[in-house]
């Protein structure tokens, strides 16, 4: 196949799934009145795809944050941090960072996507090899491909898998590099951490952990799953992202190794990417103080979440493991997928709809993500729009 031709086959392949109106990949979004509707298609939608755990998009701090870092530094940087230099702004977020994590080092890169794929290729070479959850997201396959390592993957969870893999390396073990995340992105469930923590202390090997989705949304200040469980002191690497809880762009590591600072010098995704925007950098900074401040953002989520999932679970949805703000539904066929999302679309509701190979088994999700933001009476509406698709898919079951 040449490679118009194997354009052309992709081109083909989502005909009619990308267009101005509204569709469950691309879709135009006209106008964002609030971090929880938007006008898609010419109408207002409950946005219900967005990642915006806290609801921050539209706090006035981080927009008047991000007003003034630009109206002092400018659009944008122009260059990597390597050639151009750092901005204070930087510096000052990764030194709030690092105080945050309790940490005493902190890279900031220019997306969660680059964090990792920078992290993993500096940290391991064609010398060591990788335990990554098989669950794991693209940017960390990505950068286990890049990295040169050997790639050995444990079933999802599974910490008995991964202990029995570690082991076949015999002395080795202590070279390897464990990478796991805090919480899943596709079905919303946690990480088995303290028993992988555990298996990874047997073998004294290291472990990188992904806190994108959990940064904000657990634990008692919101760090994650690791401070939920107790395990920060065992985790050498916590990556995250700056565009889910802290509704900026970004990404970062933390860790209390010294040798942390030497990815700036080794890591080709770190010194030849520019550096993050200053409205982004001050947004983001304003955003961690609002979430520290304000820890009745995560209790409001978690309420919306818990609300949401009882009332699809008692209607009979098949959804993923745990209550959480990824709240996962089994669409089926990718026919019926598209006929479910189109259903709750034209009810008012926009949710993410994800195909395999991104879903972690053979059937197409509707992904709800939910905000301190929803208001009870959206929640409320979502629900009823599930209900009149119950009802629709039993009209068309009958005709059919």
């Amino acid at each position: 196949m040449s490679i118009m031709q194997k354009l052309s086959s992709i081109a083909e392949q989502t005909s009619g799934l990308i267009n101005e109106s509204g569709s469950p990949i691309g879709s135009r979004i006209e106008r964002v009145y609030s971090a929880t509707e938007g006008d898609i298609g010419g109408s207002k939608k409950i946005l219900v795809g967005t990642n915006n755990y806290l609801g921050l998009t539209f706090d006035k701090e981080c927009i008047a944050a991000g007003h003034e870092a630009a109206c002092q530094y400018g659009t944008g940087t122009t260059g990597s941090r390597m050639a151009n230099g750092s901005y204070a702004e930087h510096l000052a977020l990764e030194s709030d960072l690092a105080e945050f994590y309790g940490v005493e080092h902190c890279i900031v890169f220019s997306t969660g996507y680059v964090a990792n794929l920078g992290m993993i290729c500096s940290l391991v070479g064609p010398e060591n090899t990788i335990f990554l959850d098989e669950h794991c997201h693209a940017s960390i396959y990505d950068g286990c491909k890049l990295s040169g390592a050997t790639i050995i993957h444990f079933r999802h969870n599974n910490a008995a898998d991964l202990d029995k893999r570690l082991r076949r390396l015999g002395d080795n073990s202590a070279n390897a590099l464990i990478i796991t995340e805090g919480l899943y992105s596709m079905l919303g469930d946690k990480a088995a951490l303290r028993e992988i923590v555990e298996v990874k202390n047997k073998y004294d090997a290291l472990l990188m952990l992904d806190e994108a989705h959990s940064l904000g949304v657990l634990g008692a200040t919101g760090r994650g799953l690791a401070e939920e469980l107790g395990v920060e002191d065992d985790i050498d690497f916590i990556t995250g992202t700056f565009s889910k809880s802290l509704a900026g762009l970004g990404g970062f590591c933390v860790s209390r190794h010294s040798q942390l600072e030497a990815v700036r010098f080794s890591s080709r995704p770190y010194v030849f990417t520019a550096s993050p925007s200053p409205a982004t950098i001050g947004s983001v900074r304003a955003a961690l103080r609002v979430m520290q401040a304000r820890p009745e953002l995560q209790k409001k989520l978690w309420d919306n979440a818990t609300f949401l999932y009882h009332g699809l679970k008692a209607m009979g949805f098949e959804l993923g493991p745990e209550i959480g703000p990824v709240i996962a539904v089994d669409a089926g066929e990718k026919e019926n997928a598209l006929f479910m999302w189109q259903a709750l679309f034209d009810q008012g509701v926009y949710v993410n709809v994800v195909f395999p190979p991104a879903t972690p088994n053979s059937s197409c999700l509707l992904r709800c993500s939910v905000s301190a933001a929803h208001s009870r009476e959206q929640m409320q509406a979502v629900l009823d729009a599930f209900t009149q698709f119950k009802q629709l898919q039993s009209v068309t079951a009958a005709q059919a």
